[in-house]
């Protein structure tokens, strides 16, 4: 149950960061980032720069998966707490367009792609870390609970976000409002050392590094036999 608990709220701070992007790139980056001559321009390019998340989520998947199979699902998580924590930090520290130019896009477009890898690091990671600690046929309402936590940070970054913008006086929160809830991401930090190091690593993992079996590059043999077993059903028909 606490790997459960730690995939649901890992999941739930690294999409609350995730997501606070989103709101951002459409209510304040194209006025912050990019210049303000064409408007209609500067909001399909802060609308870009949210879609370069996507295009690193499946890479991280694949380096941070790998990552996690050999050296250990905990050790990978802990890792991408931090990644998606101290890059939504330096995005709330970002200079404008207005003091730096050009390098401003830049620097968000490199902020969000380590967005990006992170988090597809985490989403996998996390359901697998859970389904190898949940007990035999319970696997799939356990591993459950790391895709409940991607709709948690989802509200929880609109709990946030949106109050802001309408409390705040508009030049407020475009000169400095809206940089309040990415500073809250130093909380990922904390959480993420204090929660992720108290969830002890796989069994299946300990297992093999008590051997010193793991492979460099683990294979994956799917079968039904294989699929059956992960859903969690308790035995082959």
């Amino acid at each position: 149950m606490k790997a459960a608990l730690s995939g649901w709220l890992g999941s739930a701070l690294e999409y609350y960061d995730f997501f606070i992007y989103a709101q951002a790139a459409a209510l304040v980056f194209p006025t912050v980032f990019f210049p303000a001559d064409d408007p209609q321009v500067a909001v399909v390019a802060s609308l870009a720069t949210f879609g370069v998340g996507y295009v690193a989520r499946p890479i991280g998947a694949f380096v941070l998966g790998h990552w996690g199979d050999t050296h250990g699902r905990k050790n990978m998580l802990v890792l991408c707490m931090l990644m998606m924590g101290i890059s939504t930090f330096l995005v709330a520290v970002l200079p404008t367009y207005g003091q730096v130019g050009v390098l401003a896009p830049a620097l968000l477009v490199l902020m969000r792609l380590i967005q990006g890898f992170a988090v597809g690091g985490e989403i996998a990671g996390a359901s697998t870390m859970t389904m190898e600690h949940a007990p035999f046929g319970k696997r799939g309402f356990y591993t459950s609970f790391t895709l409940q936590g991607v709709q948690g940070g989802q509200l929880l970054a609109a709990a946030i976000f949106l109050p802001l913008a309408a409390v705040l006086p508009e030049d407020d929160f475009q000169s400095w409002g809206w940089r309040i809830p990415f500073l809250l991401s130093s909380v990922v930090i904390v959480v993420g050392l204090v929660v992720r190091r108290k969830v002890e690593e796989t069994p299946a993992f300990q297992e093999k590094a008590a051997t010193g079996e793991v492979p460099k590059a683990p294979s994956c043999r799917w079968s039904r036999r294989t699929v059956w077993t992960c859903c969690g059903w308790s035995s082959w028909p």
